[in-house]
């Protein structure tokens, strides 16, 4: 489903209210973020969500590779003890994950185990919504972080999207986030580069449209310049058989992760007045030849992720950086018949960042006392989603979360 499509269906649909998306939607560029450099308190924590598109498979992500049941429900997907990078002797990660298993020896990786909500859907998008708006029983028509910026003031540089469209947990009643994309963004080829730099320029008798356009367009090429230098940068260190980033028809931003995040270090780095990132990457929906596709995929989140994490550790205000890793759901406990996975329910949620407790928190989901074959959860969402917005976002959970009590208990 391409980005207009989805944009058109969320609409449709009511997930989220067509006024607060349609001002969400109008974009904005790098420089409207740059404008509010240094003009937020220095001890204010900074949100940083990342959202894995199509169903992350966490029983190969965080892998319970002392238990029986989970060799016997995978025969050919199930990884031995001895390729697992471990993080203790029950459990440890896939073997593309090495930054992250050395920030957690570091102490900054928090691994939340058997996140999900009551009766579970199993429909990407339906799953999806639910997340965005944390309304499991029927999800409304605004995203929980939206429900937030309504709270915080309602301007759009506080909750950043830079993704090809905005998502609907920036979405509230009154205000959205602002989308800042960089998916499909192409300065014009083959001129010469002072006639892009004349484009670019501007002149005291331009007229406020033309100054507005060639600001726009020098806009596009410094985004332009960063992404594809982000781009050089991972290719210089590409192994000969990487892969591109896949496609896929649930959602995920073009741009590879790593230059999503390049941008929003140079944000942070800055101390511009945005509290919230959003980023993606799609192509989780492993229902076939699942190790090799998830290993690639997981290669590129421990790349962009932990590349990011080292980076913030470096500034004071990269310090109050807290990220988060998600998907809309796990996948089944046993494989299917096509060396994959299909849809299923709980899974981990991974808090990174040099404010974090690292450690495994919350119960881990039983291989054996399964519902119809899938995980019951042990963590419900709106408790992590109430701890980030209590320990970073200075917010009242109840409020945005209709009351919700629940919190996680140690990692923030």
């Amino acid at each position: 489903m391409d980005t207009l499509t989805r944009r058109r269906f969320l609409v449709a649909s009511g997930v989220v209210g067509a006024t607060a998306l349609a001002a969400g939607a109008t974009a904005h560029r790098l420089d409207d973020l740059f404008a509010t450099a240094g003009d937020r308190d220095p001890q204010a924590r900074t949100l940083v969500l990342i959202t894995l598109y199509g169903g992350n498979d966490g029983l190969n992500t965080v892998i319970p590779y002392a238990d029986p049941a989970y060799h016997d429900a995978r025969p050919e997907l199930a990884y031995p003890e001895d390729a697992v990078r471990k993080l203790d002797d029950r459990v440890g990660l896939n073997p593309a994950l090495a930054g992250l298993h050395r920030l957690h020896d570091a102490g900054r990786l928090a691994v939340v185990r058997g996140v999900g909500y009551p009766q579970p859907d199993r429909s990407h998008f339906r799953s999806m919504d639910i997340w965005h708006t944390a309304e499991p029983e029927r999800p409304g028509t605004t995203g929980w972080l939206g429900r937030w910026l309504d709270r915080a003031g309602g301007d759009p540089r506080l909750a950043v999207s830079f993704e090809p469209a905005l998502p609907p947990l920036l979405a509230g009643e009154r205000s959205a986030g602002a989308a800042v994309p960089v998916t499909g963004r192409r300065t014009v080829r083959g001129l010469p580069e002072s006639t892009l730099a004349g484009f670019a320029a501007t002149a005291g008798e331009d007229t406020p449209a033309r100054a507005r356009a060639a600001a726009c367009f020098a806009d596009l090429r410094a985004v332009d310049a960063m992404v594809q230098g982000v781009r050089d940068d991972d290719a210089a260190g590409e192994e000969p058989d990487g892969e591109p980033e896949p496609a896929t028809a649930t959602g995920g931003a073009g741009t590879p992760l790593d230059a999503q995040l390049d941008l929003v270090a140079r944000c942070v780095e800055a101390r511009v007045a945005t509290r919230v990132f959003s980023v993606s990457l799609g192509g989780f929906d492993t229902h076939a030849d699942e190790k090799r596709l998830q290993e690639v995929l997981l290669g590129q989140v421990d790349r962009a992720v932990s590349g990011f994490v080292d980076r913030m550790a470096g500034t004071e205000a990269g310090r109050q950086v807290v990220v988060v890793v998600y998907s809309e759901f796990g996948r089944r406990v046993r494989a299917n018949g096509s060396d994959g996975t299909d849809h299923g329910t709980a899974s981990d949620v991974l808090l990174l960042g040099s404010g974090v407790r690292g450690g495994r928190y919350g119960e881990p989901p039983s291989l054996t006392d399964l519902d119809g074959g899938d995980l019951r959860f042990t963590t419900d969402f709106r408790d992590v989603y109430a701890t980030l917005l209590e320990r970073v976002l200075d917010t009242d959970p109840g409020a945005v979360l209709g009351g919700w009590r629940g919190r996680l208990t140690g990692p923030l």
